[in-house]
């Protein structure tokens, strides 16, 4: 009998070739290999007379085998031929260069074939067929088919049989204790694993097969919002944090200094962190906010209430420009009050022995003048790794860890907020109404693109190209993907050179700042550029967004790109090009001419998309569910609640706490 952390090779018929070639698949135990789940199913169940097919379509007969032959054509190539028969008629069956397949093929035998009709000396005939004898347990035809991820030398038929191997209840091989509390199946009316795993793999019908997958979508989410729920036990158990005495007073005079009011929203994200700070349990909350929203001063205000309190701020901040940006921000508004603002980044270090803040990119990371840290502030998280959040919160010499607020523009839909940053508390800013501006959106076909650009150039207002690559691919596959080095050059066609600047991430930081501080002043009209744009540059004049390839993003991402115009309330306008034409493609990005709502933007690519996309977005190397649906809300409350309510008896369950911890070690170690 096997068990479900037996190594793979033990399966019969898994030596070391295949061993290899399942690690590809990241399949190394038994259970994996159950846990390998079909990503859709062939319906070879309803069986067709002969004399009903027709060609072009995908059927499966039943009949006798005919005798098998293998024929050496005149031009010497091999073919092998038979016939199934049924009471209506002859099939013709063909096989080319595969004289050996006659071994394993009985004439008189009954059997199963599914494959596609087509014409072979002008009648209808099947060309290699899946060929399967009658029996009480088939597995390739006949049947709902699963069909499986593969790898090169590793087919769905070969998984399949494995897989048959080990689940069918004619050669059960394995024991597979359940995992989820029993109470938790009956809750949910969930199928217990036994179950679900032979109707996931071999289901007799659609409604077994979707009933198998809801158990295991629900494990999944399960699993990971345990995961969720041990990340906020350990943070609010972790070591004292440090807590932050408010001074309401100087606040509120820091409040009557700014040139704007601050809005409801930011009010009540900055109640909901002072609130935080005050506990000695570390604060560890996001701040989302739409481009312009005004995170920024909300962060500000925290690192000043730190400052009240004696305590020092960290601010990271992923760019090298975004640092400076702040850094001027924070010296324009709080030296007034006797705060000292230092700075880190690659080529500009200032102040850092004594700054109450310290502003930098991951140069930050790399000095030990950190003490008496109260608030560390992480800008665009998703742009740092895990080791790198690590590291800040180690800068607590003291054994005191400080707060931390992480801020996104990143829309996170509400299935995201639950599970990727369900361990975190979270604030949302709202832009207020006078803020909110329609940037008029048109997703245009490639023959639009001269007549656009000579718009531009007669009416030179402050506009941004984006393009998704620094120099053009020379793969096939992104042979027409824009690149802007090339667009650099092409736009000088419809523009003075002396009025086009080109940014990218390869460029020296002094390049970079001297390029946008010309099209800050006007010198520049257009700036031609890479994403670099999304986390930073505030170019308030900027009126005209246009996107090139515009089908390579997520919309929410596009919808940040074009919150970058239009900031002073102008008339803005943005322009989406795409570089490879699909209709379902082009009618995803259409949404942007409608939609202005960044979360609804994200929430329908979580539909059209998948999970992968928002997460390549949010957080690099988050693992992604097999089953389970990110757009599934009903499902994911429900996990919600169960996690909570099982967390706190875990130590019951002692399968699902080893689970818990496998699930845990194979992200970290994939990642």
């Amino acid at each position: 009998m096997l068990t479900p952390d037996a190594p793979i090779q033990v399966v019969p018929k898994i030596g070391p070739k295949y061993k290899e070639l399942l690690e590809k698949l990241g399949i190394q135990t038994v259970s994996d290999l159950l846990y390998h789940f079909p990503f859709r199913y062939d319906d070879f169940a309803k069986v067709k007379l002969i004399k009903d097919v027709i060609a072009g379509e995908h059927v499966t007969v039943q009949g006798v085998l005919s005798p098998v032959n293998n024929i050496f054509t005149r031009n010497g190539k091999k073919l092998t031929r038979a016939e199934i028969v049924d009471r209506s008629g002859k099939l013709p069956i063909i096989w080319f260069n595969q004289h050996y397949i006659k071994n394993s093929l009985i004439p008189g035998k009954r059997y199963y074939l599914s494959g596609v009709i087509t014409l072979f000396d002008k009648k209808p005939a099947v060309i290699s067929p899946e060929l399967e004898p009658v029996s009480e347990n088939n597995i390739h035809t006949g049947r709902l088919v699963p069909v499986y991820p593969e790898t090169y030398g590793v087919s769905s038929k070969w998984l399949r049989a494995r897989i048959n191997d080990i689940v069918s209840p004619k050669n059960t091989r394995i024991v597979m204790p359940e995992i989820i509390p029993n109470k938790i199946l009956d809750k949910y009316n969930l199928e217990k694993l036994e179950d679900s795993l032979l109707n996931i793999h071999f289901p007799a019908n659609p409604d077994e097969a979707e009933k198998a997958r809801e158990r295991f979508g629900f494990e999944e989410m399960f699993i990971e919002l345990l995961n969720v729920e041990k990340r906020k036990q350990e943070w609010t158990k972790i070591q004292k944090g440090r807590s932050i005495k408010i001074n309401a007073a100087e606040l509120n005079k820091l409040y009557k200094t700014l040139p704007f009011k601050l809005t409801e929203s930011q009010n009540k994200a900055i109640a909901e962190i002072l609130q935080d700070l005050i506990t000695e349990t570390p604060m560890n909350r996001l701040l989302e906010g739409d481009v312009g929203s005004g995170k920024t001063v909300v962060a500000l205000s925290a690192a000043f209430a730190t400052y009240l309190s004696g305590l020092r701020t960290i601010y990271l901040a992923p760019t090298e420009i975004l640092a400076n940006q702040h850094f001027n921000t924070f010296k324009s508004y709080l030296e007034y009050f006797g705060v000292s603002v230092g700075i880190a980044t690659g080529s500009h270090k200032e102040n850092l022995d004594k700054a109450d803040i310290v502003i930098g990119t991951h140069a930050l990371l790399h000095t030990n003048k950190h003490n008496n840290v109260g608030l560390v502030i992480i800008d665009e998280q998703h742009r740092f790794g895990v080791e790198q959040r690590g590291k800040l919160l180690e800068l607590a010499k003291e054994h005191l860890i400080p707060n931390l607020l992480t801020l996104t523009a990143t829309p996170i839909p509400r299935t995201l907020a639950l599970t990727l940053y369900g361990d975190l508390d979270i604030s949302v800013l709202e832009s207020p109404m006078e803020r909110k501006r329609k940037v008029e959106t048109k997703v245009l076909p490639e023959n639009k693109r001269e007549d656009t650009y000579k718009r531009i150039s007669q009416n030179l207002v402050p506009t941004f190209i984006v393009c998704p690559l620094i120099d053009p691919s020379e793969s096939e596959t992104m042979e027409n993907v824009k690149s802007a080095q090339a667009e650099y050059e092409a736009v000088k066609k419809y523009i003075p050179s002396d009025k086009i600047g080109l940014l990218h991430g390869r460029m020296k930081p002094q390049e970079k700042q001297s390029v946008i501080d010309a099209f800050a002043r006007g010198k520049i009209k257009v700036l031609v550029a890479t994403p670099v744009i999304e986390v930073g540059i505030d170019i308030p004049d900027a009126t005209v967004m246009i996107i090139e390839s515009g089908e390579r993003y997520g919309l929410a991402s596009l919808h940040q790109l074009r919150g970058r115009v239009g900031r002073n309330g102008q008339k803005a306008y943005c322009i989406v090009f795409m570089s490879n034409y699909s209709k379902t493609g082009y009618e995803r990005l259409k949404n942007l001419e409608t939609v202005e709502d960044g979360v609804k933007l994200a929430e329908i690519d979580l539909r059209t998309r998948g999970e992968g996309d928002i997460f390549s977005t949010l957080q690099h190397g988050y693992k992604r569910f097999k089953v389970a649906s990110l757009d599934n809300l009903k499902m994911l409350e429900n996990a919600k609640k169960a996690a909570e309510e099982t967390y706190a008896d875990l130590d019951k369950y002692p399968l699902l706490k080893e689970k818990l911890k496998n699930s845990e070690n194979r992200f970290i170690r994939n990642n």
